[in-house]
């Protein structure tokens, strides 16, 4: 006869309350270490799908992610001519808040070369990207169908394609344009602030004297074409030729480009040590937090069915038996416990991970990790009821 078993038939219902309970904050557990793995997949999603080998930002920042870059398009021609870069292509970045079936809808837009790369990893329903303008391929968290609408600056954009998982650093669900549509969404302004610049550009120059009224009309012009220019972008990625040693090609840009390149190793520490580092140190902090309640809630349990059960202890010494067959009855009951809750909390992790509003990416390590810790504070929290059942009297058994 197990009498582990036995005493947790005779308190079943205070059992499975306390399984279920446990298993709950397991289930919490499990998520939050989900949502920090979530976290790190989510900062490098758009450079994996990205496959470049460098980044080329705005001197003296951490752009295009962690800080705001913005350099000339035609930069791409210089980047592909420097010699170990196989190809190199302009990316626009953004983040944009519109209200949709009234509610409010985030994404982040990216604008890509469609002769370049850094589009849409893979098509999932419609197609991709044919026409230079007003079409848009979306990730399939931003619930989209295929042929709807959305107005995004000055023009209206069709969705023809649906694509994976696609994400920020921060979430937000991705869309992807043309080049030249993301530039005139993030840079080209409205008829009404065209004329107020021009009139003000005209006004600054009528001030100098020194400027004839065919100078004056000519420099506003020149200004005005230079000012209204929409052919700014976040980065330029390149992927090197075969052989190509990234340092070299790193040295000649930054000294002859007089721009940042930025390498996936160093954009991968950018975003995970500055980005996400707080998060993840919260994240951390909270599951230990959580786990320490979990031990003292076993230890509780246990301890409190100990002294229920001191009468029983004591018959059991009195009739002979050995501290091992008590010792083992606490330590099996904290361990069946501690394992019922924890299949409860992964239970219940598979079946709503997907269902959360972040990415939860459940590691197998984490989770076997996690299991063994559980054990371990199953066994050390029984100390406390074995403790108490070692120190109970045989002779209390005949009290009254």
């Amino acid at each position: 006869m197990n009498l582990a078993i036995r005493d947790i038939r005779y308190h079943l219902g205070r059992f499975i309350l306390t399984s279920i309970g446990l298993g709950l904050l397991l289930g919490v557990v499990m998520s939050m270490g989900g949502i920090y793995r979530g976290l790190f997949a989510d900062a490098l999603t758009i450079l994996n799908i990205t496959k470049a080998d460098i980044w080329v930002v705005q001197q003296n920042t951490n752009g295009p992610f962690a800080e705001n870059s913005r350099i000339p398009e035609d930069i791409k021609y210089r980047i592909k001519a420097v010699p170990g870069v196989a190809e190199a292509s302009p990316l626009s970045f953004q983040t944009i808040q519109i209200d949709r079936m009234d509610k409010p809808l985030r994404f982040f837009l990216i604008g890509y070369d469609l002769n370049g790369f850094g589009g849409p990893p893979v098509i999932l329903a419609g197609r991709d990207i044919r026409q230079k303008h007003y079409e848009m391929v979306v990730a399939k968290g931003m619930n989209m169908e295929i042929g709807e609408k959305i107005r995004l600056g000055l023009h209206e954009y069709s969705v023809v394609g649906i694509t994976g998982k696609v994400v920020s650093s921060s979430g937000d669900p991705a869309a992807f344009v043309t080049l030249a549509d993301a530039q005139d969404i993030q840079f080209k302004k409205d008829n009404d602030a065209i004329r107020n610049d021009r009139e003000r550009i005209g006004a600054n120059l009528s001030s100098i004297q020194a400027l004839s009224p065919s100078q004056t009309k000519f420099l506003q012009q020149n200004i005005a074409r230079v000012t209204e220019s929409t052919h700014t972008v976040n980065t330029v990625v390149a992927r090197l030729a075969p052989g190509a040693n990234l340092k070299d090609v790193q040295e000649r840009i930054s000294r002859w480009n007089h721009y940042r390149p930025i390498s996936v190793e160093e954009q991968t520490r950018i975003l995970t040590k500055g980005m996400i580092e707080k998060a993840r140190m919260q994240l951390g902090l909270f599951r230990i937090i959580l786990l320490v309640i979990s031990a003292v809630i076993i230890s509780l349990i246990i301890y409190t069915s100990t002294l229920d059960k001191i009468k029983v202890i004591a018959t059991l010494k009195l009739i002979g038996s050995q501290n091992r067959v008590i010792v083992g009855m606490i330590l099996q009951q904290s361990l069946l416990m501690g394992i019922i809750a924890y299949g409860i909390g992964y239970g219940l992790i598979l079946l709503t991970y997907e269902k959360f509003p972040r990415r939860i990416v459940l590691e197998p390590f984490d989770l076997q990790m996690l299991f063994v810790i559980v054990v371990a504070i199953c066994v050390i929290a029984s100390f406390v009821g074995i403790r108490k059942a070692l120190k109970v009297e045989p002779a209390e058994a005949l009290g009254g």
